[in-house]
């Protein structure tokens, strides 16, 4: 299977199934030097493993990490780190009414097409389960960056039909209430209508927010590799993910470029924009400015509600998903999305390292 890896600089490869022995990652291109324990990376697992609360699948899984290489007294060597989870609560007997149908919104069928045979249970690379090497990657990922001064904070900011206006904000509460909204009365909200959802044996979607603080000016590369084009693409490859905008995104079809532009502005010597329509990233590089990615995340498509389906040999049928299964994706899913956008920060930031002949002179210094 090709598509296993992402970055260039700092390249990650992950690995394993929802249903195999461990699902686990190796990361290339991590410098000497990061001070770095399994804590620090399980702080991250922890805010996607299942059975944090009653909209999350109840498997019962640890999701504990194992590091097995890269790392010596508590830092890191320069080789590949790879990291290991091990899976402890596979339930295969739930999957057996589907192994010879196709169920709907799921990778069943074009997984058949594209390769003749799969691994039925849980959906095997397609589950998101496989996002698990993404998180543990990206908590180094972001470790390095917090080093530079970059910060990165993702939020549900709507679940269905519930949505956070920015001026509601409250950013300490994102971490205070189950969906991860950063607002604990729109919370409220939330689960009131997934409560309704779950007795209609229904799910809901809903739309990630991220920020990233203190990105410097420059960096991306301005044709095939534009930080905006890596960006979607790291996000979109979330298995659930359908759209992704930057900045005003969508509505900026409808704005007028006398309101969309950002004017610039110099206060002692420092160059800023007085407004962030842009989402901090002009001409494929950054600008700046806060970067402002959202993510919109489809429904679960594993529900109990009877659906229309075919076998694999192209019988109609009626079909009901039962097992263990999110009602919604969105909360688990802030943390892939914060690893994701780290992962291709660090990637670009090591990239742009070799951009300028002053910088590396400089470096290369005698």
């Amino acid at each position: 299977m090709a598509g296993s890896y992402f970055g260039n600089s700092f390249r990650i490869t992950t690995w394993g199934e929802s249903h195999g022995p461990a699902i686990g990652v190796v990361i290339d291109g991590c410098p000497a030097g990061l001070a770095l324990s399994a804590k620090e990376i399980q702080c991250f697992l922890d805010r996607r493993k299942p059975g944090q609360s009653r909209y999350t699948t109840q498997r019962n899984e640890s999701d504990q990490v194992e590091i097995l290489s890269g790392v010596f007294e508590g830092r890191t060597t320069g080789t590949p780190i790879s990291l290991i989870v091990r899976n402890q609560d596979q339930r295969s007997k739930d999957y057996g009414n589907i192994a010879s149908c196709y169920r709907p919104g799921h990778a069943d069928f074009t997984f058949d097409s594209k390769y003749g045979f799969r691994d039925y249970r849980g959906g095997g690379r397609s589950s998101g389960r496989e996002t698990i090497g993404r998180v543990a990657a990206g908590a180094i990922a972001s470790k390095l960056l917090a080093e530079m001064g970059v910060t990165i904070m993702a939020y549900a900011k709507s679940i269905g039909p519930v949505t956070v206006p920015t001026s509601e904000y409250h950013l300490t509460e994102i971490m205070e209430n189950a969906l991860y909204m950063p607002n604990n009365t729109y919370a409220g909200q939330a689960e009131i209508y997934l409560k309704e959802c779950m007795e209609r044996q229904d799910s809901s979607g809903g739309v990630i927010e991220c920020t990233v603080h203190g990105m410097p000016a420059g960096i991306g590369e301005p044709v095939f590799e534009k930080l905006d084009a890596v960006l979607a693409k790291a996000v979109m490859s979330i298995g659930a993910v359908k759209g992704v905008e930057i900045g005003d995104g969508f509505q900026a079809a409808t704005s007028h470029g006398s309101i969309n532009n950002d004017a610039f502005t110099c206060e002692n010597g420092s160059i800023s924009k007085l407004t962030n329509h842009s989402g901090g990233i002009l001409g494929g590089m950054s600008d700046g400015s806060d970067i402002v990615l959202r993510a919109a995340f489809k429904p679960t498509p594993s529900i109990s509600q009877v659906q229309q389906t075919v076998t694999t040999t192209s019988e109609n049928i009626d079909l009901s998903i039962h097992g263990r299964h999110d009602p919604i994706i969105v909360p688990r899913a802030v943390v892939v999305v914060e690893s994701m956008v780290a992962l291709t920060l660090i990637d670009l930031l090591f990239a742009n390292m070799s951009s300028r002949l002053d910088k590396i002179l400089s470096f290369y210094k005698r």
